[in-house]
């Protein structure tokens, strides 16, 4: 990377936390992320699947560490909260990922199904993004970065409670956005389209369905995680400090369409 472009992008000197960081989405921002030279540190219930991402971006000549943790409780949340600077200190950057899609008919969600997608998919931003905002703000750099969903704009296929915790997770980018302007951190969102991850695994059992889904872009094909790297470089990166408050759609254009 020449010097301009480590100006703009290069994440040398950064740590970065990852919720949901061993599969999916997370997972290719985390490898971009560590890439770009952060030390990252992954998030997920997993221990096997974070192992095995650390174990591949270590053998790569990245930092990476570990965190094995469950953000569907106050309590869990907590935990993460209190051991993600072990590894490498204060993160720089916190990227939201975990995630939970429960889709039953609308009129059979119940308060457990409310309750704990709300948790994981809006309460654990917000209580993450309190917890270390204040000392990104003191060193003056931070970047909340946060992944949405096409159906916090729409409803299809049964949006349910995802779609109104990803609502949620839009208007707390706003909300970050306003409450740290000024102090050096940002706070903004990637929307994805349809994208083949396991978090999307029931809807991919339905070949006629991805196919239709795919038709929606304007691109001609679902996403795929590693469509995220850059962008989530770039709003992690110095380059991005006069953006946020926003919501990107990396969604081939499925949202125009």
């Amino acid at each position: 990377m020449n010097s301009y472009l480590a100006d703009l992008f290069s994440l040398a000197g950064r740590t970065a936390l990852v919720t949901g960081g061993s599969s999916g989405i997370g997972r290719g921002i985390a490898t971009a992320l560590a890439r770009a030279g952060a030390a990252v540190v992954i998030v997920a219930r997993g221990e096997e699947r974070v192992a095995e991402t650390v174990r591949e971006l270590t053998e790569s000549g990245c930092r990476a560490a570990g965190l094995p943790g469950d953000l569907s409780t106050r309590e869990g949340i907590s935990a993460v909260a209190d051991a993600a600077s072990g590894p490498f200190g204060q993160p720089d950057i916190v990227v939201h990922s975990a995630g939970i899609n429960i889709r039953p008919p609308f009129a059979e969600i119940t308060q457990d199904d409310w309750d704990v997608t709300m948790t994981v998919n809006a309460l654990a931003p917000f209580l993450l993004g309190q917890r270390f905002a204040p000392g990104m703000a003191e060193r003056g750099f931070g970047r909340l970065i946060h992944i949405s969903s096409q159906q916090a704009h729409r409803a299809f296929v049964q949006s349910g409670v995802y779609g109104v915790s990803k609502g949620a997770v839009e208007s707390l980018v706003r909300s970050e956005a306003e409450a740290w302007g000024g102090t050096g951190v940002t706070s903004n969102a990637l929307v994805p389209g349809f994208v083949l991850t396991p978090l999307n695994a029931r809807l991919q059992q339905d070949p006629a369905k991805v196919a239709e889904l795919a038709a929606r872009t304007v691109i001609g094909r679902n996403g795929l995680p590693e469509d995220f790297a850059g962008a989530a470089v770039f709003l992690a990166s110095s380059s991005s400090g006069y953006v946020t408050g926003q919501h990107l759609f990396v969604d081939g254009g499925l949202s125009v369409h």
